[in-house]
C-alpha cells in the first residue's frame, strides 16, 4: 500500500519471481495514476485567473461539432401557400401586360383613324405619301395588341412567344433607325448671313445619304410637288415686306433655300418672291442658283442647291424629333417586353403544374 495524500490505490500482491521487471510495471501504473489525479484535480489545488469571456463568434463555435436534428418534412400548408402566391404572381404578370397592351390598341385605333383620314382627305402628294405608312402602323400595333390580349387572358404560351418574337423584332428595327437617324442627321447646319436675320444653306454639308436622296430626280420631284402644294413661298409673298424688314425676318429653311436667290447672288430686292438681277449678271458666276433662279411663281428657285439643302435642313429637324419620340417609344416597348417575358415565364410554370391550379 502506497500513502501520497491523495485518494488510496490498492495494488495486487504479485509473486516475487522477475520482481524487478514487475517492480518497474508497478512503478508506471502508480505514474499514470498520479498523472491522472492531478489533471483531473488540477483546478483545486491551481486555481486559475478569470479569463475574459470569448466573443460570441468563439463561444458558438462548438455548437457546429452537435449533430443537426432532422428537418420535420414541409406541411401541406405551406405548399399550398407556395401555390397561392405563384398563381398570384401569374395573374398580376398577366393582368399588366393586358393593361399595356389596351393601351397599345388604343394608340393603333388612332393611327388607323389617322390614316382613313388621310385616305378620305388628302388633296396634296405629300399627303398621299403619308397615308399608307400610317396605315400600316396601325395594322401592325393592332396585330400586336390583340395578340398580346389574347396571350395574356387565355394563358396561351404559344401565343405570347410569338408576340415576344414580333415585339422583339420591333425593338430591335427601331432601335436600329433611331441610331441611324441621330448618325445621318449629325452633320449640316445653316450659314449666318452678316446683316441677316436667316440662314442659309449648302448641300455639301449634309451626309452623303441624304444628299443622294434630293439629287436623285424621281424623289425630287415628289419633294417639289409637296413644297409647292404647300404654298410655302406663296405663304412669304403674301407678307408685303419692305426689304429692311425683309432681311431681318428669321425664314424657314425651305423658305430662304427656295423662295428667294442666294445673298451672294446679290439681286435687287423687289418683293419677297421677285428679284431683279443686277445689270451685267454674268451667268458664269461660281453660284449655279443665280442662274437657277426664276422670278416665274412656279419655278423661282425650287430646283437650286440651296433649295434642297433647306429641304434637309428641315428634314433634319424633324428626324432629331422622331428619333427622340422613337426613344421614349423604345423604353416603353422594353418595359412590355419584360413584362410579356414574365407572364410567359409564369404561363409555362402554371401549365407544367396543372394540379396547383
Amino acid at each position: 500500500m502506497i500513502s501520497t495524500g491523495f485518494p488510496r490505490v490498492h495494488l495486487r500482491n504479485l509473486p516475487r519471481k522477475n520482481s524487478g521487471a514487475r517492480d518497474k510495471k508497478e512503478e508506471s501504473q502508480k505514474g499514470s495514476l498520479l498523472s491522472k489525479f492531478k489533471i483531473r484535480n488540477h483546478h483545486k489545488f491551481h486555481p486559475q485567473p478569470t479569463v475574459p469571456a470569448a466573443p460570441q463568434a468563439e463561444a458558438h463555435a462548438p455548437l457546429a461539432a452537435v449533430p443537426p436534428h432532422p428537418t420535420r418534412p414541409p406541411e401541406p400548408r405551406g405548399a399550398a401557400v407556395a401555390t397561392a402566391a405563384d398563381s398570384a404572381m401569374v395573374r398580376c404578370s398577366n393582368g399588366l401586360l393586358g393593361l399595356l397592351n389596351a393601351g397599345v390598341l388604343v394608340l393603333a385605333v388612332v393611327a388607323l383613324g389617322g390614316g382613313a383620314w388621310l385616305s378620305h382627305r388628302a388633296s396634296t402628294d405629300c399627303e398621299r405619301f403619308l397615308e399608307r405608312p400610317v396605315i400600316a402602323l396601325g395594322v401592325l400595333l393592332l396585330a400586336l395588341s390583340l395578340a398580346g390580349l389574347a396571350g395574356a387572358l387565355c394563358r396561351a404560351s404559344c401565343l405570347l412567344w410569338l408576340y415576344l418574337l414580333a415585339l422583339f423584332l420591333l425593338i430591335v428595327l427601331l432601335f436600329a433607325f433611331t441610331i441611324f437617324a441621330f448618325v445621318v442627321t449629325n452633320r449640316g447646319a445653316g450659314w449666318v448671313v452678316s446683316g441677316r436675320g436667316y440662314k442659309e444653306y449648302r448641300l455639301g454639308d449634309y451626309s452623303t445619304w441624304l444628299q443622294r436622296r434630293v439629287e436623285n430626280d424621281g424623289n425630287w420631284a415628289k419633294i417639289r410637288s409637296c413644297i409647292q402644294d404647300g404654298k410655302v413661298c406663296q405663304k412669304l409673298g403674301d407678307r408685303k415686306e419692305t426689304v429692311t424688314q425683309f432681311v431681318n425676318s428669321n425664314l424657314s429653311p425651305i423658305q430662304s433655300g427656295c423662295c428667294k436667290p442666294p445673298t451672294g447672288c446679290n439681286f435687287t430686292y423687289q418683293s419677297e418672291t421677285f428679284w431683279i438681277k443686277p445689270a451685267g449678271f454674268n451667268t458664269t458666276t461660281d453660284d449655279p442658283d443665280c442662274t437657277t433662279w426664276s422670278n416665274d411663281p412656279t419655278t423661282l428657285c425650287y430646283d437650286c442647291m440651296a433649295c434642297k439643302a433647306g429641304v434637309l435642313a428641315n428634314l433634319k429637324n424633324d428626324w432629331k424629333k422622331i428619333a427622340t419620340v422613337n426613344i421614349v417609344f423604345l423604353i416603353f416597348l422594353i418595359v412590355v417586353y419584360s413584362v410579356g417575358c414574365c407572364a410567359f415565364r409564369n404561363n409555362r410554370q402554371d401549365n407544367s403544374y396543372p394540379a396547383w391550379k
